[in-house]
């Protein structure tokens, strides 16, 4: 099992897909990435060679900024953001959606579980 970027790539699985399990890889830059080092993309990823890892983790260092630098670099953003006090950083300071999107309804996986409101009543059905 291939060892990439302190990630153990899945076994039994496309090397092209297992390059997507690094942080910052999706499937253009993983096929450009095997393109580049000259391994065939649906070769299983156990059945790599010593040396085509090499060749993938070489310019996967070099070209690419993933796992915990892409995840620190976010993360500043991200703090910048609350820190200039702008519209953006208020939204992810207080956990709600950022780029536009409706919390009348929905929203849900950026606020939370439902929390009740005690004495509140439901509003009469329309029906």
């Amino acid at each position: 099992m291939p060892r990439i970027s302190g990630i153990d790539l899945p076994k039994q699985k496309r090397a092209d897909i297992a390059l997507t399990y690094i942080f910052g890889l999706g499937r253009p830059s993983a096929k450009a990435i095997l393109d580049k080092a000259g391994v065939d993309p649906s070769t299983k990823s156990d059945s790599l060679t010593d040396d085509e890892v090499n060749r993938i983790r070489r310019i996967i260092d070099s070209e690419y900024k993933v796992e915990g630098d892409l995840r620190r670099e976010v993360n500043m953003n991200i703090k910048r953001l609350k820190d200039l006090g702008c519209y953006r950083g208020l939204r992810h300071r207080r956990s709600l959606p950022v780029n536009g999107q409706r919390t009348h309804t929905n929203a849900r996986t950026r606020k939370g579980p439902r929390r009740s409101v005690v004495g509140k009543k439901k509003p009469p059905s329309k029906s």
